[in-house]
């Protein structure tokens, strides 16, 4: 395994103009792809910050990971991945998630399994132009010119089946930990063979959040705000590995503690809630080689891609010591 990839939003501090540089830097450091979160609350809008790295970059495949279905209009979603697709000369990929910050924030309810399903469908056929029917009215788009890949994020075990069984790639989220990987993974093999679909149909992309620092207690304080709402969303499943059992009460104190504006910030409030067991878990944070020693045993998972939460505070930084020093290190190539 040796594709890279990485995920920003844009903080409300945060120019927007600093996006060119950092695809730029990217694009020059050998990443594939850039997706971009999609939260109205509390980050600037993602189709502004992917339209500029579609500007500053070549052949950098850049998506929303992940959107969701009831924020936009389908038909809204669909035009403007359309019109990312032609800025990125056709590198455009669609992240879909059944909303969570974004969602519950406006005051909305996650999407279900069964719709879900039924997006994916109807986004592949708005990309080429079909007619299709929603809530009632038969729509098609004009702009349409090609199928754009779909991805799904997936954690749990029924939309972990439902990538395997129709999208084109999952965002595989939730843990840095080899056994929750695998668990996940099975479920995906089940929709693939479900589907009678092969291995090779699928990309999967396994979401890291990593810190390095020699003093591990800075880089555990750097991503407990990122553990602490992957916590919270925990909270609600009802099932996952037996060995995460043990983390139950903190979860629901995550979700008790949890501030939706302040999701993925690193100065929030509720990042004090979670243990420095259930932050290791879920992330990679520790010296340099501790980093490497645990990314070389993700990378040898059955995985296509591995994209890296580009934090905030200092990203440039961030992004040129993975790409001069970690990912070297941990494919064995020369810095």
């Amino acid at each position: 395994m040796n594709r890279w990839g990485l995920s920003m939003g844009v903080s409300p501090r945060e120019p927007l103009t600093n996006v060119s540089g950092l695809a730029t830097a990217a694009e020059e450091r050998g990443f594939e792809a850039m997706w971009f979160i999609d939260f109205q609350l509390g980050m600037k809008d993602v189709y502004a910050a992917m339209n500029i790295a579609a500007l500053a970059t070549k052949e950098m495949h850049i998506g929303s990971a992940v959107t969701n279905l009831v924020t936009r209009h389908p038909t809204v979603t669909a035009n403007a991945t359309i019109a990312l697709d032609e800025l990125t000369g056709g590198h455009a990929m669609l992240g879909l998630g059944a909303g969570w910050s974004a969602v519950y924030g406006a005051g909305g309810k996650p999407s279900k399994l069964a719709e879900l399903r039924s997006s994916i469908d109807e986004f592949q056929q708005l990309f080429t132009g079909e007619e299709v029917e929603l809530y009632g009215t038969k729509v098609k788009m004009a702009t349409a010119t090609q199928q754009i890949p779909i991805y799904m994020a997936v954690s749990q075990p029924g939309m972990l089946r439902l990538a395997g069984e129709k999208c084109d790639g999952a965002i595989l989220m939730g843990a840095a930990d080899p056994e929750f990987c695998r668990w996940q993974l099975d479920y995906i093999y089940e929709g693939l063979e479900k589907a009678g679909r092969k291995r090779e149909d699928l990309v999967i992309d396994l979401l890291v959040t990593m810190s390095v620092d020699d003093d591990e207690e800075k880089a555990l304080s750097d991503v407990r705000a990122w553990a602490t709402s992957q916590a919270a969303t925990f909270d609600v499943w009802k099932h996952m590995p037996p060995a995460w059992e043990r983390f139950r009460p903190e979860f629901s104190a995550a979700k008790e503690g949890y501030h939706l504006v302040d999701h993925l910030s690193r100065h929030a409030g509720h990042k004090k809630v979670v243990s420095d067991e259930f932050v290791r878990s879920v992330a990679l944070a520790g010296t340099e080689a501790q980093c490497i020693e645990r990314l070389k045993e993700l990378a040898a998972l059955d995985i296509d891609r591995i994209t890296f939460a580009l934090l905030s505070g200092g990203r440039m930084r961030r992004m040129e010591q993975l790409a001069d020093r970690i990912i070297p290190a941990v494919t064995n190539q020369p810095a």
